[in-house]
């Protein structure tokens, strides 16, 4: 059925002005440079008249405006575009009808980027452009994929690679992999729960359309949607609600060796350290005192303790105590002294109480 004028003049992609600023300043830039350097590595001499294949236009557009693409990372421009250029010049040479011999390099184009994972759009016009050449008067030869195709691609990588660093915003585009914050092969705490990188396969081979989107960015920001629907569900809790408030604190001022004793009577691995006004100054742990002897807790503390205020939700301690990097957040007040903990057990059984409240829910809606 033939689509409705409603869905022919739907909206496409809109980008925020800044961002639409930035990369096409960062083509025009990118283009200019490509152009001129490429005239000048080719005739070892300056010159301002541009060495360019019209199609690299197009790639400028990926690589600057659709950098996270992977029809925009180097692999993509560098061999879908040469790839291209070589089918299309050997098209035009052997076919002797123009548009036999273009529509056979575009088609001959896609097939052969699409097996070897160089899929470029731009590409498509490259092998257009060098097929339809062989019927002009000065017909492409085989240099052509190589100067200026691959050496203006390459360029364009270069341009794009340098903008992206000063315009903080890398290129080529990679996802740093989440990594166990205690160096053993288990997957993250984040990653342990919730949907799969199966699911996802076996949701992306349901869908059945190629999308211009890895499957590694699709895990991040389906993660990030998870981590925002969590927000929304307990943005309203508090930290003040959760936490432990019959907290065991030690003094700058006391001993090592008593201070050890009391987190042994207590079975406590670290405990916060506060100054006689009961402001925190830090954690301190058992090793730290084993080791201290009889040196004040004050000189064995660590500064780097994880504080939230009274009134800071629970939606934001979540992401920094179940990645395991910390293990406890200590709720200070406006003036910094210690109102409470919680711990990763507290934030589990809030978040074990708030599923049970939504299977309760869900039933009595049900």
């Amino acid at each position: 059925m033939f689509p409705s004028l409603k869905t022919l003049l739907a909206s496409g992609l809109t980008v925020p002005r800044a961002e639409a600023v930035r990369y096409s300043l960062g083509a025009a830039l990118g283009i200019a440079v490509c152009g001129v350097m490429a005239r000048i590595l080719v005739e070892g001499q300056i010159s301002f008249s541009p060495l360019l294949a019209a199609p690299i236009g197009a790639s400028a557009v990926l690589v600057f405006a659709l950098p996270a693409s992977p029809l925009a990372q180097p692999r993509a421009v560098i061999g879908g575009n040469m790839l291209s250029a070589f089918l299309g010049v050997a098209c035009g040479l052997l076919i002797p009808d123009p548009l036999l011999a273009a529509a056979v390099a575009v088609g001959l184009a896609i097939f052969a980027m699409s097996l070897l994972g160089c899929l470029h759009p731009p590409g498509g016009a490259m092998a257009l452009g060098a097929a339809l050449a062989a019927s002009s008067p000065a017909p492409l030869g085989f240099d052509y994929p190589f100067v200026p195709v691959g050496l203006c691609s390459v360029l364009l990588i270069v341009a794009a690679s340098l903008y992206g660093r000063a315009a903080g915003h890398a290129y080529p585009h990679r996802i740093a992999p989440a990594l166990s914050p205690h160096g053993t092969s288990d997957s993250p705490p984040v990653e342990r729960f919730g949907f799969t990188r199966t699911d996802l396969d076996q949701a992306m081979a349901q869908y059945g359309q190629l999308l211009d989107v890895r499957h590694e960015d699709l895990d991040a920001l389906f993660r990030k949607v998870e981590l925002q629907t969590h927000r929304r569900l307990h943005a309203a809790i508090p930290c003040v609600d959760i936490m432990s408030r019959d907290v065991v604190s030690l003094f700058a001022g006391e001993g090592a060796e008593t201070a050890l004793a009391r987190l042994q009577a207590h079975d406590l691995r670290t405990a916060p350290v506060v100054d006689v006004r009961g402001r925190v100054l830090g954690l301190v742990r058992r090793a730290e005192l084993l080791a201290g002897g009889v040196r004040p807790v004050g000189q064995l503390v660590d500064p780097e303790a994880y504080v939230v205020g009274l009134h800071t939700p629970i939606e934001a301690v979540l992401p920094v105590l179940s990645s395991g990097a910390v293990h406890e957040a200590l709720v200070v007040d406006e003036d910094r002294v210690l109102a409470g903990i919680i711990t990763q057990t507290d934030l589990l059984a809030v978040l074990y109480r708030a599923h049970v409240v939504e299977a309760v829910v869900s039933a009595k809606a049900a």
